[in-house]
């Protein structure tokens, strides 16, 4: 038996146990879960195939009482202290997989503070919210396949955009490359009619950090009529990390007052707001913490509108929340938000920016509140800027 030693601030201790995809030179991609600096390999723990098929998907459809099962298991034995030998692994010795196969993807615009901000850009002479925006979380559906795991490089797209003041569009690499930090939430069971704002958790896995990175001149060209499309849909980057809904307890909230009340289908009885707190780094230094405690709508209503008109949830679908912007100017979730379109350049690092450069990395970070004083860690989602070779 080997003995496990947890640092206090790990964020990774017996509480949050979050689930990921790893390989070594030695192992096949499998599923782990992370103590501290290590991971633990669940198919030498539990001798059950369905941790080897690289892929969260199959033990996520097995549902709620099975989670809790193994989360139940895996904490009596990291507290007792001993695991058995072969078992850990080193973080910085493994190699991290795109936790499960995306089934579908939809993002929604869940923060007022950014829907305001942006509005008062895009709409200066006008109410910066739309007529329907409180009364829906409005969403668009990506594409589940450019979804990647932290690490990957993000490539420059291409695309149409159109100059200031000029008549005509152009083809070229976007000049405005931005990024959206935002939570994602990853269904585990799946559904054959609409879920209910209460019955959230009968499906919600847990959830990851997100980056809907964001070719802000493709998509001012695009969006109108019908939205986002190929500004958004060339890349979005997840957390290697799953953390489960049940180590998200000490992290609920009641969320800000929604006024006019919704309609009867986004009501429930259970407060879903959630006290996260995340941290971006553009190069290194921080420039912003965005709270996703200051989110208008909840995940679980925006899971029951989602499904409302009779859409299926299939295990591995991502809905992430949109941009998290809090209501401070070091709060901003993007940074369209914090240069004011571009016109406030800040400094990072000594060099003057206002989008992303080539050569530029941006990780995005997570924690929320555990038991006591311990934190319940999301890890990160790291992305390099290139250019198409």
């Amino acid at each position: 038996m080997t003995g496990l030693l947890i640092p206090d601030d790990s964020g990774f201790g017996p509480d949050n146990l979050p689930f990921g995809i790893f390989s070594t030179p030695e192992l096949t991609p499998r599923a782990g879960v992370r103590i501290g600096d290590h991971v633990l390999d669940l198919r030498a723990v539990f001798g059950d195939p369905v941790f080897a098929t690289g892929s969260l998907n199959a033990f996520m459809s097995r549902g709620p009482s099975h989670w809790a099962a193994v989360r139940e298991r895996l904490q009596e034995v990291v507290r007792a202290g001993e695991v058995p030998d072969g078992v850990l692994h080193a973080v910085t010795g493994v190699r991290m997989h795109l936790p499960f196969e995306v089934a579908d993807y939809v993002d929604f615009y869940a923060s007022e503070h950014h829907a305001v901000a942006l509005g008062r850009l895009f709409r200066p002479n006008a109410e910066p919210l739309l007529p329907n925006w409180k009364h829906l979380p409005v969403g668009y559906h990506g594409r589940a396949g450019t979804v990647v795991v932290s690490g990957t490089d993000i490539v420059r797209p291409s695309g149409q955009r159109r100059a200031p003041g000029a008549d005509n569009p152009e083809f070229g690499p976007s000049t405005r490359l931005d990024i959206e930090a935002e939570l994602g939430f990853v269904v585990g069971v799946p559904s054959t009619g609409p879920i209910r704002v209460d019955d959230f958790a009968e499906h919600v896995f847990g959830a990851v950090i997100v980056n809907d990175w964001s070719a802000r001149d493709i998509q001012a060209w695009e969006y109108v009529p019908l939205g986002p499309f190929l500004g958004k849909s060339f890349a979005t980057s997840i957390s290697p990390w799953v953390v489960p809904l049940a180590a998200l307890s000490h992290a609920r909230i009641h969320p800000p007052p929604q006024d006019p009340l919704p309609l009867p289908y986004l009501r429930g009885t259970q407060p879903w707001g959630l006290d996260v707190d995340l941290e971006v780094r553009w190069n290194g230094e921080r420039v912003s913490r965005p709270p996703y405690a200051q989110m208008y709508w909840t995940p679980a209503q925006m899971l029951a509108h989602l499904t409302v008109n009779g859409a299926t949830a299939r295990t591995g679908d991502l809905f992430a929340s949109g941009t998290i912007s809090g209501a401070g100017e070091d709060q901003c979730g993007s940074f369209i938000e914090s240069t004011g379109g571009g016109a406030r350049p800040i400094t990072v690092r000594g060099e003057t920016r206002t989008f992303l450069e080539d050569g530029d990395e941006i990780v995005i970070s997570a924690d929320a509140p555990g038991p006591g004083n311990s934190r319940i860690g999301f890890g990160e989602v790291r992305g390099r800027i290139v250019t198409r070779a």
